[in-house]
């Protein structure tokens, strides 16, 4: 059971809980995906394969490989790329999506209005603000669901910070709210980390929003953080390997589209 179909199931046993839907939802742009084609791509152009389905037009992607080729039937070409950017492909053009259609449980229809919304959700900035904090709370006004999307995101950021501080924070101008400080983070991973904690949030049903901030390890405001936040660990990159050996092309995931 891949993660897309856990989210699916239940989205479908709790159809009337938002952040079952918001969850699965992030799943979807989270996720690898393999878009059918209808012919070999002519360099980086594809041609994905069309349904129809009462006058609405949807591209067909799986969340596996083997999937695809059981949908198929015969070996088939296909472009493998993040769902984020098979929404970011798709958005404004009145196209849906059919994701894993007759092969497996979370089989379903996303219509172009839904990834219209999803491109739209994917593409919230978080915004800067000037103030000082002053004191730092424990963040016991926040659900387990706000925290363990925060948790899951920043798993995904190894070697972009050092650890992350979720706090209540009073500021100077008499602002409070959630924040999130980010010690020790690498020089340029600034904007990676904020989108990463903005996704996070966007994703639960929490609504409420989050003030980001980066500080280094040693500093008075680390200290203090560390006192009164709930700690998240961000791991540690992978070592690098000790022998270079050439990828070969399209097979880094790093880089999608991989064409085949």
């Amino acid at each position: 059971m891949t993660p897309l179909d856990q989210a699916h199931a239940l989205m479908e046993q709790n159809p009337d809980t938002d952040a079952y839907r918001l969850r699965f939802y992030e799943r979807f742009a989270e996720s690898e995906l393999y878009l059918l084609l209808d012919a070999e791509p002519d360099g980086d152009q594809i041609s994905p394969q069309i349904l129809t389905v009462e006058d609405e037009t949807y591209l067909l992607a799986f969340d596996r490989e083997e999937r695809l080729a059981d949908f198929a039937e015969t070996g088939a070409p296909y472009a493998a790329l993040p769902g984020r950017d098979l929404v970011a492909m798709v958005a404004g053009q009145g196209v849906g999506v059919g994701l894993n259609l007759g092969v497996a449980a979370s089989n379903i229809l996303l219509s172009d209005q839904a990834l219209d919304w999803l491109h739209e959700m994917l593409g919230n900035a978080a915004k800067e603000i000037a103030a000082r904090p002053t004191m730092f709370h424990a963040p016991a006004l926040l659900s387990g669901e706000f925290a363990t999307a925060l948790a899951e995101r920043l798993g995904n950021a190894a070697g972009l910070a050092r650890r992350a501080y979720l706090v209540h924070a009073d500021y100077d101008g008499g602002h409070t709210g959630a924040m999130l400080g980010f010690i020790d983070a690498t020089d340029g991973a600034e904007a990676a980390l904020r989108q990463m904690a903005t996704e996070a949030v966007s994703f639960t049903s929490e609504g409420t929003g989050l003030d980001i901030a980066f500080f280094t390890s040693g500093s008075e405001v680390a200290a203090k953080l560390a006192k009164a936040g709930l700690a998240i660990d961000i791991p540690e990159p992978a070592p690098a390997p000790k022998d270079f050996a050439p990828t070969a092309p399209g097979m880094d995931p790093d880089t999608p589209p991989r064409l085949r």
